[in-house]
């Protein structure tokens, strides 16, 4: 079975986002990017599935401008066995993702797609939806453990308050969340074999996708920064206070 695995090239976690002067967007000027960790987990449970013997050869994808191929190398370093790496330059939303996806998937016939639930750049958690009612495939969300059985997969999610199992015919979309697994480090001699593994690179319009807006972003802030707090000495002084502050009446 061929698994496809999409992955997104954002401001590395560790990094604390800038909002542009003008309030217009996100500064990406000399900021550390680097794989969302949604995906990595994807990448990850992909791997391992590919170690059990379930799966055959993984193909990573990912849409973005030309830097993005440091990404796709980081999920061949890590054990996927070839790239696809869709150039734009332009912000691309969830609805055009999922498209070019499709188109790739229709290509690629892979059994199932693994990707992470969300981007923690957008958080739009949009992608893996759109693209299982796009293909008309079931879809497990925020899955916790992905079991292949046969022709089917069984997918633990976390729901409120626990946990449900869903039993998927393949093919299937399966978004990851993030007690799915751990995602190991690429060895040194596995980041060197990466560099000679295959990366095709297309563009949107060699899969016949617009990917023109649909949505604009009117302003980009900071959020509040939190005021002190206040002390008080007794119970009645705290209820006096919040009612001061206008908390209770």
């Amino acid at each position: 079975m061929k698994l496809l695995v999409p992955v997104k090239r954002v401001i590395d976690y560790n990094v604390k986002p800038r909002v542009k002067a003008d309030g217009t967007g996100v500064d990406l000027a000399n900021v550390k990017m680097s794989m969302n960790p949604f995906d990595e987990i994807a990448v990850e449970e992909a791997i391992r599935l590919k170690e059990k013997g379930v799966a055959t050869e993984i193909v990573a994808v990912s849409i973005g401008p030309a830097k993005a191929q440091e990404t796709l190398r980081t999920a061949l370093a890590m054990g996927a066995d070839r790239a696809i790496l869709v150039t734009t330059d332009d912000a691309v939303e969830p609805l055009a993702v999922a498209k070019i996806l499709a188109a790739i998937a229709k290509e690629e016939e892979p059994g199932m797609v693994i990707l992470g639930k969300q981007a923690i750049d957008d958080d739009s958690n949009q992608t893996g939806q759109m693209l299982a009612a796009l293909l008309g495939w079931a879809q497990g969300t925020f899955a916790s453990k992905v079991e292949v059985d046969g022709e089917a997969v069984n997918v633990t999610r976390e729901v409120d308050g626990g946990l449900e199992t869903l039993r998927l015919k393949l093919p299937a979309i399966v978004t990851t969340d993030l007690r799915l697994n751990e995602p190991r480090y690429a060895s040194l001699p596995n980041i060197m074999k990466a560099k000679s593994k295959p990366l095709a690179q297309k563009t949107p319009a060699d899969y016949g996708v617009d990917t023109a807006p649909r949505l604009q972003t009117l302003s980009v802030r900071e959020p509040s920064k939190r005021e002190a707090g206040v002390k008080v000495n007794s119970v009645d002084e705290l209820i006096d206070h919040l009612r001061t502050v206008g908390v209770i009446g």
